[in-house]
């Protein structure tokens, strides 16, 4: 389950921004508040005011369909100034067997176009999931990140601290996304997105009952209704598999031979019959499907 949120980190005790929910009350934000900040600006009335504007509308951006998904919630966060950027993630790397740090000094941007443009300013740690993350391989991480002096040793403190809470919450991974420093000289995680492990929902409840299903496409709901994972893509051509590692290798496939997968669907092992119905059923009820591309092992 992926989740664009840094407001968890502040559970776990690494540096993260402030950040507060607001519902749709709008007496949460009333006329006679009195808070101002230092430039005389009454904030929480003006946050109200935005928020009222926002909440009830569609926002669509690269991670949402085409008409974008709908505003329950905004999110205000704490408006700090950036200096530098820096990218950094924690991430379960499956040919290393474990977690793996990942860095650039170049942050602030698509991390594939820095590796693609730029690979030497990529830098990895593999981390020994018995041992844990050691100093060295924070502080190394913290220095090829550009962090120096005092910033190096705030950096390599985060970078524990965020190793830690990867494993509390069962995440698959961290990014970071930019980790830099303000002009005052505070490391700040200013952005992240989380992905937590699906198998791990039983004991992160907590984690796991802030998903809002609003937000996925109907058809990802009603396939986790019968324990299948379905991701919907923008093609034309069913993929009916089992075994995510399969799924994946269809879709190159497809793609590969010209073709546009519609979706990605893992049947998984031990599947019943019921299942198998009522994957056909959701495949099949997909307007933009016109074939169905079966692979099962």
């Amino acid at each position: 389950m992926p989740v664009n949120s840094t407001h968890l980190g502040s559970l776990y005790g690494f540096q993260v921004l402030l950040l507060k929910t607001l519902e749709k009350k709008a007496s949460l934000f009333s006329d006679d508040e009195d808070m101002k900040n230092e430039n005389g600006v009454e904030c929480p009335k003006v946050v109200g005011q935005l928020a009222k504007q926002m909440i009830g509308y569609n926002l669509a951006t690269k991670q949402t369909p085409k008409e974008g998904v709908k505003v329950n919630k905004v999110m205000v966060a704490e408006a700090l100034d950036i200096s530098r950027e820096t990218y950094l993630a924690i991430l379960m790397d499956r040919s290393c067997n474990g977690p793996v740090l990942v860095g650039s000094p170049q942050g602030g941007v698509d991390i594939e176009e820095v590796a693609a443009s730029n690979p030497e300013l990529i830098f990895k740690e593999q981390i020994d999931i018995i041992e844990g993350i050691k100093e060295s391989q924070a502080q190394r991480m913290a220095e090829n990140l550009g962090f120096l002096g005092p910033l190096k040793n705030q950096a390599a403190d985060q970078i524990k601290k965020l190793y830690n809470l990867f494993l509390k919450i069962d995440a698959t991974q961290v990014e970071v996304n930019p980790f830099g420093e303000t002009p005052e000289g505070q490391v700040v995680c200013f952005d992240a997105k989380i992905n937590f492990d699906d198998n791990a929902e039983f004991r992160q409840k907590d984690i796991f009952a802030m998903d809002d299903k609003s937000e996925n496409e109907p058809i990802e709901n009603e396939a986790a209704r019968y324990d299948l994972k379905y991701i919907g893509l923008d093609g034309n051509i069913a993929c009916f598999v089992n075994g995510a590692g399969l799924a994946m290798a269809t879709c190159d496939i497809i793609f590969l031979n010209g073709g546009k997968p519609a979706n990605f669907l893992d049947l998984g092992g031990g599947v019943k019959e019921s299942q198998v119905y009522q994957a056909f059923k959701l495949l099949t009820a997909d307007p933009k499907v016109t074939s169905l591309f079966r692979e099962i092992v």
